[in-house]
């Protein structure tokens, strides 16, 4: 493979450690105390859930996340916490675009009629599919110096 400036195990690298970035700044630019104290990013999706056209989403979000307000809020919020360090610092890296991508993929299916949300989440999951079968955390990753999943 031919690459410019950098190896093609390093743009791999790069693209790991850009979605660990946005997953960081998905999870700093919340309101945890609105999310915590309040319920309003559980509100919020329960409203959205509420008013899917697939019954499946609503029935899901009913039996899945509603009852359990608080520690869904916990759940989202910390997720993203540690798939952008996860990312970033190439720790456990395939469990964390794994885990990525199958967040992506929720918060894909339930916001299906936000037009900015689905642009975001589907190119954030392609980047976890490319990160992932790429093997991006051969460079650049506390995985990779550890020879962990190589």
């Amino acid at each position: 493979m031919r690459t410019i400036f950098l190896s093609g195990t390093e743009w791999l690298a790069v693209l790991r450690i850009g979605l660990g970035l946005w997953w960081l700044e998905s999870w700093r630019h919340k309101d945890k105390k609105g999310w915590f104290e309040r319920g309003t990013g559980i509100a919020w999706a329960g409203s959205v859930a509420a008013q899917h056209r697939w019954p499946f989403v609503r029935r899901g979000f009913d039996v899945v996340v509603a009852p359990r307000p608080k520690l869904m809020a916990h759940v989202v919020v910390h997720a993203e916490l540690a798939l952008g360090l996860g990312l970033i610092l190439g720790f456990l890296t395939p469990v964390a675009l794994a885990g990525g991508l199958l967040l992506n993929l929720i918060y894909l299916l339930l916001m299906i009629h936000d037009w900015a949300e689905q642009g975001q989440n589907s190119m954030m999951a392609l980047i976890s599919l490319v990160a992932f079968t790429g093997v991006s955390w051969q460079s650049w990753s506390l995985d990779g110096a550890w020879g962990l999943f190589l």
